[in-house]
């Protein structure tokens, strides 16, 4: 051939190239909610939703079993796996999408509470844990870790402090955080899942509580029993009256007292939470006449489409249906007040993030792994909060944070 030949046929392969290109980009723009999975050596595997935005929508951490090897790259897998709907769909319904249709640009405020989580060991596996605790987990707070995250509070004007798990009060260090913590002045409050008091070596909980003057956030999803032993583990149900009592004999739950006893309710199934007023009046009628119990006030929270909960739902079929109404239920009048703008979470090993939700998808703050000893309390105000389609959890209905509904 010549070579006006050759510059023909270098062009139509050209041409050829570039409209492969073009069909291809348009095949995978319909399918844009691609999950990628990607499992590493030392038993972690990560989750990823794509998105035309630019980056990562969520990341999710699963536990398992079996850690796998990738012969070619020697500790990495990358799988794509089938979209749960069209990549049209999910631009439109991504939770980034609908803040820039609302005009919001979501930063963070100051700081009002340091939440810590202390591990994800719990005596408990229930089957809507956003955490994937249970007792066969290993992560657990060090003391050394924890002195770090007492120096990042004592550095900071942060007022309250918020301890999680898991379990925190299996975390052998726990009754030391507490004390350091309220040592420095700071209003704790511990997330309890009431069976940890039956827990050897714990029945005195709740006169440390007492003496500690903590206050106390307690799961009880329901005031029937078979709701709650059906998504908390058989016994579960007895066993939480008999702890709440125990708190009440020491005075939590009663006005004179100023000890406070929260209850936490969250759907058995997959709906949002009912008014939370209304569910209140309903677990004073039962508790009260029923069991003889007293408490402060009941916080509603919506379940998180996340680990355990998330798995649950894909296992039933009900996953899109859930999310489904999430979206449709999103709350724009719920934004101002979401728990990321001034809490900051720190989980097991010191890493920060906007909430304890983005710490279970291993969501950094700010985009990359931060240790609470490398950021100054002050640094973190004004910094954009990462967002994913979980979001519409927190802002679906009334809301929903770790105070219960927001609006």
């Amino acid at each position: 051939m010549n070579e006006r030949q050759n510059r023909f046929v270098f062009l139509f392969i050209v041409r050829f190239v570039f409209l492969f290109i073009v069909l291809h980009s348009s095949f995978c723009v319909s399918f844009l909610s691609l999950q990628v999975v990607v499992t590493r050596t030392g038993d972690q595997s990560r989750q990823a939703h794509l998105d035309l935005s630019g980056g990562l929508e969520g990341v999710s951490h699963q536990r398992k079993h079996s850690p796998m090897r990738n012969l070619f790259s020697g500790n990495e897998i990358y799988s794509i796996q089938a979209p749960v709907e069209s990549g049209l769909e999910a631009l439109t319904h991504s939770f980034s999408s609908r803040l820039r249709q609302e005009g919001i640009d979501l930063r963070r405020k100051a700081v009002e509470t340091l939440q810590i989580n202390v591990g994800r060991l719990c005596n408990q596996a229930c089957s809507h844990c956003h955490v994937d605790a249970g007792p066969r987990r290993t992560e657990v707070m060090t003391r050394q870790t924890m002195d770090k995250v007492l120096s990042f509070l004592a550095a900071s004007p942060i007022p309250a402090v918020d301890i999680t798990g898991g379990a925190p009060e299996i975390n052998p260090d726990f009754r030391y955080l507490v004390r350091r913590a309220r040592e420095m002045g700071r209003q704790v409050t511990v997330r309890c899942n009431l069976t940890v008091l039956f827990e050897p070596g714990r029945e005195d909980l709740p006169a440390f509580y007492r003496d500690q003057e903590v206050e106390l956030i307690c799961s009880l999803p329901c005031y029937l029993q078979e709701n709650v032993d059906g998504q908390r583990g058989k016994g579960v149900f007895v066993k939480s009256i008999e702890a709440l009592r125990r708190l009440n004999r020491v005075g939590y739950g009663r006005a004179e007292t100023g000890l406070l006893l929260h209850l936490v309710y969250n759907p058995v199934e997959a709906v949002l939470p009912g008014p939370q007023d209304e569910l209140e009046a309903d677990y004073r009628q039962v508790l009260g006449e029923q069991y003889g119990i007293a408490f402060n006030r009941l916080l509603t929270i919506a379940n998180m489409p996340i680990n355990r909960f998330a798995d649950y739902l894909r296992r039933r079929g009900e996953y899109a249906d859930y999310m489904a109404t999430l979206r449709a239920s999103f709350n724009p009048d719920t934004l101002e007040r979401l728990m990321c703008r001034s809490l900051v979470s720190v989980d097991w090993e010191g890493n920060l993030y906007d909430c304890d939700f983005n710490q279970m998808l291993g969501m950094d703050l700010g985009g990359s792994p931060l240790k609470v000893w490398e950021a100054p309390p002050e640094a973190l105000a004004g910094r954009r909060i990462r967002v994913g389609e979980h979001c519409y959890g927190c802002t679906a209905g009334a809301g929903s944070s770790c105070g219960g509904a927001l609006v």
